[in-house]
């Protein structure tokens, strides 16, 4: 009878029961697999992170518990997540919670194709100097940029940089490709011991993968204790990353007012020049500066150098319009305010421009060299209870003429007006 019976069953349909049978036979055992997943989640999570941390190099921890999510995009979610290199003090990142989640491809293909669907940072610290260390201990190589479809974001991060930091940093990026164009929005705080700023900017990369076709514009309001600074900027170039984050050439273009206790001046800047950060300190040599206003602002047209660190640096000489009606008269015979005349800076101090600061003027054999507390200077504009503004420095004039009197090879000594 049961040969009958096998003879009466249609080839067809014992074609598609063994089908049946087959499929039965790897989905038992997946679905198993994921219930065991789902049961057993944490200790499973744990083992990834432990196993990426042993890949990488690093020291990967979530003091807070991890968990796998599974579905159509599975994923894993860390909380009070810690990232170090082995046996470093410091952590490079922590975060509150990070989930990151890829498609079943990448993790039947083990990473290939390198493709994640989603990364989410809720309150990630990173801390710069034991990233960078991090980062100079590292072979050298180019690696692979993953590809992810859904982008990355960013809440309530922050970034210790020593003596910087921002604060608040939020960030945004819809899709990362290293073959499409970049775009990305951050927001946050920029805050030292004498100066914040806050900004808002929108950045492009149109080669990820090469650096080319930067660019950037936004917001930012930087202040401190005596003046205060809106402005829109653009910055653009070509980024180089090795041997340092470069931006060549840097092309910056800044527009917005400059207020202190007393004026509020609009402005133009422009920059030119290689931009380089290495180590915390950003440098721009040589540089080109163009810089339009008025009350306060002067226009000035120079060349030389400048430094951001942990302090503030640059040295430019060049060329000034006229001496701005709101700054000081300088003394005979440089007082010709509509006069154009050679102007040098150099300042060496904090970064909010209140160490002295160092200047020359010269013109038609007169030459002065000086000092000039900034701070100092803001507040005598803003009293005016004194004649003399607090100034330090030597005039050297090959003839001056007081009173119907012309004199030579004159020589005069400035000091602070109390």
């Amino acid at each position: 009878m049961n040969a009958a019976r096998d003879q009466a069953v249609p080839p067809r349909a014992r074609r598609r029961g063994a089908r049946i049978a087959a499929w039965t036979g790897l989905v038992v055992p997946a679905l198993a697999a994921l219930a065991w997943l789902a049961l057993h989640s944490a200790p499973a999570a744990s083992l990834l992170l432990a196993r990426i941390g042993a890949a990488t190099g690093l020291e990967i921890r979530a003091h807070g518990g991890a968990s796998l999510r599974l579905g159509a995009t599975p994923g894993i979610e860390a909380r009070d997540l810690e990232i170090r290199a082995p046996g470093a003090a410091h952590a490079w990142l922590q975060a509150r919670r990070v989930v990151v989640t890829a498609p079943w491809r990448t993790l039947r293909g083990l990473g290939d194709p390198l493709e994640l669907t989603r990364v989410e940072l809720d309150a990630p610290r990173i801390d710069l100097p034991a990233l960078r260390a991090w980062l100079a201990s590292r072979p050298s190589g180019t690696g692979r940029l993953p590809v992810i479809t859904a982008g990355v974001r960013a809440t309530a991060g922050r970034i210790d940089g020593g003596a910087w930091r921002i604060e608040s940093l939020r960030v945004s990026v819809p899709r990362l490709d290293p073959e499409a164009p970049l775009r990305a929005r951050a927001a946050g705080r920029y805050a030292s011991d004498a100066l914040r700023a806050p900004f808002s900017l929108a950045t492009t990369l149109q080669r990820p993968a090469s650096g080319r076709g930067f660019g950037l514009a936004g917001a930012i309001a930087p202040d401190t204790d005596k003046w205060r600074l809106a402005a829109w900027v653009t910055l653009s170039g070509a980024l180089h990353w090795t041997p340092s984050l470069q931006l060549l050439p840097m092309r910056l273009g800044a527009t917005g007012r400059i207020a202190t206790a007393t004026s509020d001046d609009r402005f133009t800047l422009g920059a030119h020049g290689p931009l380089r950060v290495r180590d915390g300190a950003w440098t721009l040599l040589p540089a080109r500066i163009v810089l339009r206003g008025d009350g306060l602002v002067p226009w000035l047209d120079a060349g030389g150098r400048a430094a951001l660190g942990q302090r503030l640096v640059f040295q430019l000489d060049g060329r000034l319009a006229r001496w701005p009606d709101a700054w000081p008269a300088l003394p005979p015979p440089l007082d010709d305010r509509g006069a154009p005349l050679a102007l040098g800076l150099d300042y060496r101090g904090r970064r909010d421009l209140s160490s002295p600061l160092a200047l020359r003027a010269s013109r038609d054999g007169a030459r002065f060299d000086g000092r000039l507390d900034v701070p100092a200077l803001l507040d005598w504009n803003a009293r005016r209870d004194s004649p003399l503004p607090p100034l330090q420095g030597r005039l050297e004039a090959d003839a001056l003429e007081i009173a119907g009197a012309r004199l030579r090879d004159v020589v005069v000594d400035f000091g602070d007006a109390q």
